[in-house]
């Protein structure tokens, strides 16, 4: 089964793919980038799509389509008529879960949506050509300015052809096929979404996921716990999560917010330089987040 991997554990898929067809490491290929990235809820998934440049018709007359357009049971058949086709193309995924986004966009050295599709995708090209396709054409579905983009792969891969547009799913074929392997696989990977909270019999009827739909935000209001926040389903870093959090978590004021410095209670120069005892350093989830204990017990 194609998705079994993803299936078994939807949080640690990481990146996998389908079984190289011999006829993709003999002739040039092309390549499409899409991702089913935007919800509130659940991991975002990349995905590419090859096949032989000689094919592409062959490909288009199964008649793949932007993924967006199309209902969940279409993309569902759609995925089935791509899979059949294996002997003249091949798909990889990488699933980013919800957890790992969060941390990427809120830890102290930002790194941002835009930069972490980036860099995934172009894992997933590399990915790839490690795998022996012999990639000649690239096509992308842009994240930030479509130029931008364009000239970073085209300089990380400078012996391809590299094509990024806005709306790329829905302008080529081989593109429009990456897509749907996305969001298939993030379907799948909401559907099989494995809790490591003890949240005992959790309702599943999360909606679409978008930020938009109420009845998204209905189960994000019904599962905010008021100390822990959300399940890990949940990105942390979306606007939406963070206003219910404003609103339904315990504040938490630290100590030291309303003491007004007193200069003379500022430490001299040299006790900077006096000897302390040795203490063991701080465990990493600490460090990371720069906490540090308000007082010596």
């Amino acid at each position: 089964m194609a998705l079994a991997r993803l299936e078994r554990d939807p949080a640690g898929a990481g990146r996998f793919g389908s079984a190289v067809p011999p006829l993709c490491r003999r002739q040039p290929c092309a390549l499409g980038v899409d991702e089913a990235a935007g919800p509130v809820l659940g991991p975002m998934v990349y995905g590419i799509c090859y096949c032989p440049v000689e094919k592409l018709e062959e490909l288009e007359a199964l008649g793949v389509a932007d993924s967006k357009t199309l209902s969940e049971g279409e993309r569902e058949r759609r995925f089935e008529l791509l899979e059949a086709a294996s002997d003249i193309l091949g798909w990889a995924l990488h699933v980013l879960p919800p957890d790992h986004i969060s941390a990427c966009m809120q830890q102290r050295a930002k790194y941002n949506l835009n930069e972490l599709s980036q860099d995934t995708a172009v894992g997933l090209i590399q990915f790839a050509l490690d795998s022996g396709v012999q990639v000649a054409e690239v096509f992308v579905d842009t994240v930030g300015p479509a130029e931008k983009y364009e000239a970073k792969l085209r300089q990380r891969f400078p012996g391809l052809e590299v094509t990024v547009r806005p709306k790329a799913d829905g302008l080529f074929s081989v593109v429009s096929a990456a897509s749907i392997c996305a969001k298939v696989a993030r379907d799948r990977a909401m559907k099989h979404w494995k809790f490591v909270e003890d949240l005992g019999d959790i309702d599943r009827d999360y909606g679409s996921g978008y930020p938009n739909d109420p009845k998204t935000k209905e189960w994000l209001r019904r599962h905010l716990e008021p100390v822990f926040g959300f399940p890990q389903l949940v990105r942390f870093s979306w606007g939406t999560t963070r206003e219910l959090l404003q609103r339904g978590g315990v504040p938490v004021k630290w100590a030291d917010e309303d003491l007004e410095e007193d200069p003379a209670a500022t430490s001299s120069l040299l006790s900077y330089f006096a000897r302390r005892p040795s203490r063991r350093p701080p465990h990493r989830f600490f460090h990371e987040r720069s906490l540090r204990p308000l007082a010596e017990l």
